[in-house]
């Protein structure tokens, strides 16, 4: 029924004058509050929750109040060093061995994702302050509500959808917007000034690589955001070793004096360092110091165990010993 009141008794909605209304079908289906006027709410129809409420266990939509978590500051951290890595990769990738404008265009890049985050913060609810409010994530299907939407006689489907992981879902897309205008902006001027080791064809090729996968990265998040959620520590800790190990094999690293040479080589290995911790740090939460604070001792474990077994591992010798075999 719509606009039926409810009086709050002994902790208990107790109807006011109305026949008792029929509960919300579906999981996220909800009755907006319309009015106070002291203890009686006026609720509306069953329906979707305005944007920034999701229902509580009364089925009644509430204001999300509460802040991020560790956790959820940890996936938005995440979400927010995408974009920042793939773009030192590409920049790194077409700069060529001859370019001394890499390293501006590293840090050009990781100025823009920085602008790009606090203007995001800047902007979300509560405008202008840094703290953003959010609604509590119990479950995966909280990222997913399209999903359950209810139809009652089979026929007719209630519209159900709303961010019941408010603003988890959006804030990565409005990120990724103001990264992508940011770099619209900054990038080719600088580029065009800088970039003159390179040829009139390489030059904004980094460029045209962040437009495909800044669409890449859009859909990611909105088919995959529930699943990144609860897995994006472990894809941190994967993707570090691999590329780790893919690194130190392309660059012929064979023992601590070949990582010396060069403080490129020294960057990129303490930039995986940094990705593992964030990894760890993730899924221990650090909610117990004195247990979790000890594996961080485990990060530099794989790059001291390829460089302790690379010279039993290396093919030609392998190929030589086998030879030698026969």
């Amino acid at each position: 029924l719509s606009g039926s009141e409810r009086r709050s008794n002994g902790g208990c909605a107790l109807p006011v004058g109305v026949d008792i209304q029929t509960a919300c079908l579906g999981l996220y289906c909800g009755r907006t509050v319309l009015s106070v006027n002291g203890s009686v709410e006026t609720y509306g129809d069953c329906g979707v929750c305005p944007r920034g409420q999701r229902t509580d266990d009364n089925k009644i939509c509430r204001e999300c109040m509460g802040s991020p978590d560790r956790y959820d500051w940890l996936y938005l951290g995440f979400m927010a060093m995408l974009p920042l890595v793939l773009h030192w990769f590409f920049i790194e990738w077409y700069s060529g061995k001859k370019s001394s404008s890499a390293l501006l265009q590293h840090v050009t890049a990781l100025f823009e994702c920085s602008i790009a985050a606090i203007v995001t913060l800047l902007v979300s609810d509560p405008v202008g302050s840094l703290h953003i409010r959010s609604c509590k994530v119990k479950k995966l299907s909280d990222w997913y509500t399209m999903l359950y939407n209810p139809s009652p006689d089979y026929i007719t489907t209630v519209h159900c959808t709303h961010e019941a992981v408010y603003p988890l879902y959006t804030i990565v897309f409005i990120y990724y917007a103001f990264c992508l205008v940011l770099m619209m902006l900054l990038r080719p001027l600088l580029v065009k000034k800088i970039a003159c080791g390179l040829g009139k064809s390489d030059r904004f090729k980094s460029i045209y690589a962040a437009l495909y996968f800044f669409p890449i990265l859009t859909v990611l998040q909105a088919v995959g955001g529930g699943l990144l959620y609860y897995a994006f520590p472990y894809i941190i800790l994967v993707l570090s070793l691999v590329t780790l190990a893919v690194y130190m094999s392309a660059s012929e690293v064979e023992s601590f004096k070949d990582l010396l040479v060069r403080k490129k080589r020294l960057v990129v290995l303490f930039s995986h360092w940094l990705l593992h911790a964030y990894g760890i740090i993730s899924i221990s939460k650090l909610d117990k110091l004195e247990q979790d604070l000890p594996l961080l001792a485990l990060v530099p474990a794989p790059a001291l165990f390829y460089l302790l077994t690379a010279k039993y591992t290396e093919p030609s010798r392998i190929l030589s010993e086998g030879g030698n075999g026969h």
